[in-house]
């Protein structure tokens, strides 16, 4: 029975995300501080070795992509060193009041903006879209801001929807006046609330054209990254919950900093944390029986730089296998070879201590 369940669970690698090439659109989402970034950079260097062109798009704030790849990326796409295929850009999810007045949109959006949280990110997240739908990448890697923005992502289109509501009831009580208003101060067509409304009413096109793409499993996915502790569980089981009620197809974990026993040496606090972090693995398992869940190991250092990214993907597609198994010959001489070393740095000190 144990072995036909093993042989049904699927992969713990993302190779299913590289294998479907009908994949457009990739988003990396998470608690913050679980590792999104490096993944999310991986996983656009991984794609790049089977697809024509990816582009990795960051929309958080903190702008951690430039970090991950140690080269500064700007809301212009451009190319990743070392890469002839891989582009990056850093897009800040606010618009920029002094953007939005060069249209004569600002006083109008201000109006937009108090009646409804999150239009200026709709407005700049669909201008993206919009930038990105015209440059024809084969695949688009998210590395998002936490759960919250991301979500607040995929409502777009019917925040945007009630942004045009608003126009439109606006234009009904004011009537003809703006446009009166901007022939007499001479401020041209641009400026007139049709102008305006075209605007919005594109950018609403384009939103729904690529919500109806997120919708799609063949060309959308989620990757959901974590750390296998209990906030990072719940975290990610409202994640998976929110998506599905977004019907957005969700079926691979990333289990970061997971501590695999495999240190010769003894410390009570390592194996009390790698039991907790068991416990959670276990239910993580439990939970997504049906997910391709990747165990990622924790490292002693920052996966920073394209030669340490491309070094760590590969425990991306195929399984960690820890170097060093408990009770074997090879883990009890290590042990020991540790022991002498540490008795012999602890004769030395008590010699130094002795002569002062």
């Amino acid at each position: 029975m144990a072995m036909a369940m093993a042989m049904d669970m699927p992969e713990g690698t993302v190779k299913n995300v590289l294998d479907q090439e009908s994949l457009k659109w990739v988003f990396v989402g998470g608690k913050g501080g679980v590792g999104k970034t490096t993944c999310s950079s991986i996983l656009s260097i991984l794609l790049s070795q089977v697809r024509q062109s990816v582009l990795v798009i960051s929309t958080d704030p903190a702008h951690n992509l430039s970090d991950a790849f140690q080269q500064r990326f700007t809301k212009i796409p451009t190319l990743v060193n070392g890469f002839s295929n891989l582009y990056a850009m850093e897009v800040d999810p606010k618009v920029e009041g002094d953007e939005l007045s060069d249209e004569g949109l600002d006083g109008f959006l201000s109006e937009l903006t108090n009646a409804i949280p999150g239009v200026d990110e709709a407005m700049s997240f669909a201008e993206m879209l919009k930038l990105v739908q015209t440059m024809d990448y084969s695949v688009i890697v998210f590395d998002t801001a936490p759960t919250g923005h991301t979500l607040r992502l995929l409502q777009f289109p019917s925040t945007l929807e009630k942004g045009l509501e608003k126009v439109m009831s606006l234009k009904n009580k004011f009537g003809g006046i703006m446009n009166q208003a901007t022939r007499l101060f001479g401020l041209g067509d641009e400026f007139s609330e049709d102008a305006m409304l075209g605007r919005l009413e594109g950018m609403r096109e384009v939103i729904e054209q690529v919500n109806r793409q997120f919708k799609d499993p063949d060309m959308t996915t989620f990757v959901c990254v974590c750390i296998p502790e209990f906030l990072s569980l719940y975290e990610t089981e409202r994640l998976v919950q929110e998506l599905a009620k977004f019907e957005i197809d969700a079926h691979n974990i990333i289990i970061n900093q997971v501590i695999f026993d495999e240190e010769a040496v003894e410390s009570k606090l390592l194996k009390a944390r790698i039991k907790m972090q068991q416990k959670y693995i276990d239910q993580f398992y439990m939970l997504y029986d049906d997910f391709n869940i990747t165990k990622l190991p924790l490292l002693p250092e920052e996966v920073c730089g394209v030669q340490a990214l491309r070094k760590f993907s590969e425990h991306f597609v195929t399984q960690y296998k820890p170097s060093l198994m408990r009770g074997t010959i090879e883990e009890v001489k290590q042990r020991i070879s540790i022991l002498k070393s540490q008795l012999q740095e602890a004769e030395a000190e008590l010699e130094r201590l002795q002569k002062d």
